[in-house]
């Protein structure tokens, strides 16, 4: 009597084990806001980047007007975009937002987001007080170190390789952009190979699974 007892015991702990584990590693679309974020981001200031580096090389020579039009218009860009994306997402409803771990890693960018925008408030009145551009250079290292550290937990939650080279990608950028901002050249040449491999590549892998129907519903069985 206590066998046939324990054997639908036994079994329900396997459905619990397998239930925790689609959780931890269940792949849910991630949301399209933070794909179309990192895809937008990347590509938009990787352009700019490169158009500065145009100016320091002199390939660039337009007038201070165009050059802030520019500059003004990648944001606009890239604002429009992302209102775009967020109000996609809204209308994908609760059924979008996955699983706990996919929670998780939107929470973690999230805080990210806010983490980056004191570091902007920052790192800019510091600049503007103590009239050091080299100052507000700074910030463009906190942000690939924070995205660092949120890349780290993603990837501790979903083993992806990618995501594990992303993180250290970040590390390695943010070190780096805090040595070289008194070298313009070298400082954009970095910042720039960094926005299209860390933000504009991983953006584009989650965009492309973000419209994948049914994307990674659960670890497959065995």
């Amino acid at each position: 009597m206590s066998a046939k007892i324990a054997r639908p015991r036994l079994h329900s702990a396997e459905d619990d084990l397998a239930f925790m584990r689609s959780i931890a590693e269940g792949g849910a679309r991630p949301p399209m806001t933070l794909a179309v974020c990192y895809l937008a981001g990347g590509l938009l200031y990787g352009l700019q980047c490169l158009f500065h580096v145009g100016q320091v090389l002199g390939v660039i020579r337009w007038p201070d007007l165009a050059n802030l039009v520019f500059v003004v218009m990648i944001s606009v860009a890239f604002l429009s975009v992302l209102t775009w994306a967020i109000l996609r997402d809204r209308k994908a409803g609760p059924a979008n937002r996955g699983p706990l771990a996919t929670r998780t890693l939107n929470a973690a960018f999230s805080a990210t987001g806010m983490a980056n925008t004191a570091v902007i408030i920052v790192f800019g009145v510091g600049a503007m007080r103590d009239n050091d551009f080299a100052i507000w250079l700074y910030y463009a290292a906190i942000v690939f170190a924070l995205q660092a550290a949120a890349w780290y937990m993603a990837w501790t939650l979903r083993k992806k390789g990618w995501m594990l080279a992303t993180a250290l990608g970040g590390w390695v950028t943010a070190v780096a952009l805090g040595v070289l901002v008194r070298e313009p050249m070298w400082y954009l040449g970095v910042c720039t190979v960094a926005l299209f491999l860390l933000f504009a590549l991983p953006g584009w892998i989650m965009f492309r699974d973000a419209r994948t129907p049914n994307a990674v519903a659960g670890p497959k069985a065995a």
